[in-house]
């Protein structure tokens, strides 16, 4: 027999086990209770009969319900006799007891659902949709992308996981994105590095994950390490929840490169790392060299405007140089094969091959069809190969953050040895001193000092004789400051104080570069006079989008970030023709960029270089037999191997 320490032990096991066990208990002495009443009441009418009492057992029956259930109904006795009326009392005392629990229960248990509900804590059931595990800034950017990657389809749906609190998540998405159109925005609060976490979510039927760090780049070094080695376990938890390997498209944040090799050890093609700083740093160097570019880069990676394609289709071995004369919409700008990887300009004789794909600029991968006949011959227009002198280039670095160390070790394979870069900040710290000693010692073909200067005083600021300069580039202020918007307050000082100095210069012709991290911003800093910003959030995550929905665009990403490689550039229409104006159609342009074994995508008026309502000027994927006219203060937009 068990004992009673063993029952209560037993008992009370049952009972941890939940809410449901809680209420089957309490249902369970409600039900015995009610049959104990029962049975007293019948047994106390046949001990003391009473023949004034003319009730039914099954009128019995349902009086001690009713006086169990409803105490008030205890009145239904005033005239029976004194004995039953024990019976009625001790019905009403267990009643009410009883139902007090129950009821307490039952509002504890919905007040719990209702907590879970608001705390994002209910299981996910959606199918192919978009999973973002973490948050930070750039969260809205990358929602906005989504939305507009989604216009296409019925129903859409993204899927939010982080530590943030649900009602702070919705809160700032109902503010920053009030239509969402046709996709749906869940969000949930839970540990996104959780096996059981990623279950609830229904990880295994999500499309893509795109992974993001718990922290911004202006972070302490340790907040950024922890951010790293909660993505590696957040990886292995996503690789773990689905049993026959991962085949889930993963795009992460990871900010250090030994995090991002030990990811490589999983050897899987699914899951990218990518850190984004690296290519800011590389976005800043191309801009630098090239005006408009962030305009090209903000249309080619926007899911709004021309997207990069993977189009495959019977070449009839068409040669690359006319490839773009075979296509309504599209310019081609290179071929990937499973065998040989990604090339991009490949030669204008080169012959498609059966399993090339191209990687093609489109409007939509809906309007994109191989013509067998040419769609449009363009004319012979009269060539003139110029190019650019390499000079020296002095920079102007206002500020510091962990983007300008990129910067400068980019920059050094594209400029001419004796360049300069002078760093100008506030107070610099002894690290920042020491990063920019070995910036020195690395580079000692280049002139790279670092100067204290306070930029928020227009004396301080003029002394520095900024106009001197061939590039300004202004950064963040203040090392330890991780608030986008305050960031790009001080920015915005600087600007509207470089433009007063700049008043006084009219002969002054430096560019001007600065990065601003909210887009919601890029309306005010656009009435600065800048001649170039980058927009960092939203150039990042439209590349995480983009890879969340394509991965293998990466390889296009690689190359056009990469100094050996084939990269945008914005050239001045000169070094094209002698013969301005030009009235000629953009079929025509394209030929005459590829005389350089160029790739023109676009053009750029220099007259609607400041026009934010005109993309400043920049018009990519035109119609091969579209009119235009260019000035000699227009550009070509082009791929090419370097800006000369």
């Amino acid at each position: 027999m068990l004992s009673t320490d063993k029952l209560r032990y037993r008992f009370e096991k049952y009972l941890n086990k939940g809410g449901a066990s809680i209420f089957v208990s309490l249902f369970v002495v409600f039900v015995f209770l009610f049959v104990l009443m029962v049975f007293f009441r019948w047994a106390a009418i046949l001990i003391w009969p009473d023949l004034s009492y003319t009730g039914s057992f099954a009128d019995d029956v349902w009086m001690i319900w009713l006086q169990m259930t409803d105490p008030g109904n205890m009145n239904q006795d005033n005239l029976s006799p004194r004995w039953l009326k024990v019976t009625t009392i001790l019905s009403g005392v267990i009643g009410v007891i009883i139902l007090s629990m129950l009821i307490a229960f039952i509002t504890t248990a919905l007040e719990k659902v209702f907590y879970n509900f608001r705390k994002g804590r209910g299981k996910v059931l959606e199918s192919d949709f978009t999973l973002i595990l973490g948050w930070n800034e750039r969260v809205v950017d990358i929602i906005r992308e989504l939305i507009i990657a989604n216009e296409s389809e019925k129903y859409a749906a993204v899927v939010i996981l982080s530590g943030e609190e649900k009602e702070v998540m919705d809160d700032l998405i109902a503010k920053r994105i009030p239509d969402s159109k046709t996709t749906r925005i869940i969000t949930t609060t839970g540990d996104y590095a959780n096996i059981n976490e990623l279950k609830r979510v229904s990880i295994s039927e999500a499309k893509s994950v795109i992974l993001l760090a718990n922290c911004s780049e202006s972070a302490f070094d340790q907040e950024k390490e922890y951010s790293d080695v909660q993505s590696v376990k957040a990886i292995m938890a996503i690789i773990a929840s689905q049993e026959d390997g991962n085949e889930i498209p993963i795009v992460a944040e990871i900010f250090n490169e030994d995090k991002r090799d030990l990811i490589g050890f999983f050897e899987d093609d699914n899951i990218i790392t990518l850190d984004s700083w690296e290519i800011m740093g590389k976005l800043f160097v191309q801009t630098s060299l090239t005006s408009g570019l962030e305009m090209v880069y903000n249309e080619i990676l926007s899911f709004d405007g021309c997207e990069m394609y993977f189009y495959e289709a019977d070449w009839n071995k068409v040669k690359f140089g006319n490839l773009a004369f075979h296509f309504k919409d599209g310019i081609p700008l290179g071929v990937y094969n499973e065998d040989r990887g990604m090339s991009l300009r490949p030669g204008n004789d080169y012959e498609m091959q059966k399993d090339d794909q191209v990687i093609i600029l489109a409007e939509d991968d809906s309007t994109v069809n191989f013509e067998s006949a040419t769609i449009y011959t363009p004319i012979d227009l009269a060539f003139a190969d110029h190019k650019l002198e390499q000079n020296q280039r002095s920079i102007m670095i206002l500020g510091w953050h962990s983007v300008a160390e990129v910067f400068i070790n980019e920059s050094v394979d594209y400029l001419k040895e004796g360049s300069k870069f002078d760093i100008f900040f506030n107070n610099p710290s002894d690290v920042m001193i020491e990063k920019v000693e070995a910036l020195k010692k690395e580079y000692p073909a280049f002139k790279i000092q670092l100067k204290t200067l306070d930029p928020f005083t227009k004396e301080d600021l003029a002394k520095a004789n900024p106009f001197s300069y061939d590039n300004i580039v202004i950064l963040s202020q203040d090392l330890n400051e991780q608030q986008p918007d305050k960031i790009d307050s001080d920015t915005l000082i600087i600007l509207l104080l470089l433009r007063k100095i700049k008043s006084t210069l009219p002969d002054a012709h430096t560019k001007i570069i600065t990065q601003v991290l909210n887009s919601d911003n890029q309306e005010i800093i656009t009435q600065t006079d800048v001649d170039d910003f980058i927009i960092s959030n939203k150039l990042i995550t439209m590349i995480l989008a983009q890879l969340s929905e394509e991965p293998l665009i990466l390889t296009f990403y690689e190359d056009i970030f990469s100094e050996d490689g084939s990269e945008i550039y914005v050239k001045p229409i000169h070094l094209y023709s002698d013969t301005l104006p030009l009235d000629v159609k953009f079929g025509d342009l394209m030929k005459l960029a590829g005389q350089r074994d160029e790739i023109c995508l676009g053009i750029r008026k220099g007259k609607e270089s400041r026009d934010s309502d005109k993309n400043f000027g920049v018009t990519l994927n035109l119609k091969k037999d579209a009119k235009v006219r260019i000035e000699e203060n227009d550009f070509l937009v082009v791929l090419s191997e370097d800006e000369l």
